[in-house]
């Protein structure tokens, strides 16, 4: 039998009737990965199935867009940057803000006694090319050891057969150097929001559920039997920490949602948040989810695995509060 798009099987009887079962929707959509040219970055990858794609560039080690097939882009990319490797030696692009999906090592607070600088962040992380290992249906970014945390990063990008979801589960690699206590810090750029929301636990260990991470708190900041809610400012930005789960991207016709479960008892980085939401302020209008693992303590030859899932949802009204609540379960 011949392959066609619409694969029929046909049953005779013994009255003669036929009746013609399609059996195409019991066969899973294929997932592909395509190489490509993005934004003047040779050598990407597009990796998509029927309702989703997913935009990977090695040349900057980001994931750098996630979207419907033909519907806007989610995550924030700089233009400035288009088609630019980044360079470690350089003053102007010593940060290479490029945008998109990548990781950091957490805490913070460490990087100056192990870099020797407290910003920008140690350029393995942040500012060198990877290597992409591909097959018919992922995708994994591959760095060179830092020599700093004597770590390699690991970023496998998958995508759902049948639903509108990626994941990325990253490894951080202790290959040499002393025992070093890390957190595997996840850092997502997405544009500006119409709102953006996050599920907050029934049991907070945070007394207002959240907690001050910025000079100021967002202005129009609320909290409302568990949904945390808030806008990006134009003028200033902010930071929160939570012990969310769920953080949620608003935008006009679609929604974003991130998912990285908490571990209960575990001990996080940045007074303990395992989720935080950070607003840009102009010109640069991006927001970013921020997900943590749990702290361990790394030694030669050990990893830790985290994984992040992002699912895109299309919008179905005007009331950003009430889909959220759906969304989430609150409903």
């Amino acid at each position: 039998m011949k392959a066609k798009s619409l694969l029929l099987l046909c049953l005779g009887f013994f009255l003669g009737a036929f009746f013609c079962l399609d059996v195409t929707a019991n066969i899973p959509a294929k997932i592909t990965v395509t190489k490509t040219n993005y934004q003047g970055w040779q050598n990407s990858y597009i990796l998509s199935n029927a309702q989703v794609e997913a935009v990977v560039v090695s040349k900057v080690g980001r994931i750098m867009q996630f979207r419907f097939k033909g519907g806007e882009p989610t995550f924030w990319e700089n233009s400035q940057v288009y088609g630019k490797a980044p360079n470690i030696k350089s003053e102007e692009w010593g940060y290479f803000g490029a945008g998109g999906d990548k990781t950091w090592p957490a805490p913070q607070s460490e990087w100056e006694k192990i870099t020797g600088k407290g910003w920008p962040p140690p350029a393995t992380f942040d500012s060198v090319p990877v290597t992409a290992r591909v097959n018919s249906s992922e995708v994994t970014l591959i760095s060179p050891i830092d020599p700093f945390y004597g770590i390699r990063i690991y970023r496998k990008i998958t995508l759902e057969q049948d639903k509108p979801v990626m994941k990325i589960t990253t490894t951080y690699e202790k290959v040499t150097g002393k025992p070093q206590n890390v957190s595997v810090w996840i850092v997502t750029q997405l544009r500006d929001p119409v709102v953006v929301y996050a599920a907050l636990p029934q049991q907070s260990i945070f007394p207002e559920g959240y907690n001050k991470q910025s000079e100021n708190l967002p202005a129009n900041l609320k909290v409302d039997n568990g949904l945390l809610s808030l806008k990006r400012d134009r003028n200033k930005s902010h930071k929160i920490g939570s012990d969310a789960s769920t953080l949620l991207w608003m935008g006009e016709k679609v929604t974003v949602r991130i998912d990285s479960p908490r571990v209960p008892g575990a001990s996080y980085p940045d007074n303990n948040s395992s989720a935080e939401i950070y607003t840009n302020l102009d010109p640069n209008t991006y927001v970013e989810f921020e997900f943590l693992s749990p702290l361990k303590t790394l030694r030669i030859g050990e990893k830790i695995d985290f994984t992040t899932t992002y699912t895109l949802i299309k919008r179905i009204s005007d009331n950003s509060e009430q889909e959220a609540k759906k969304i989430i379960g609150l409903l």
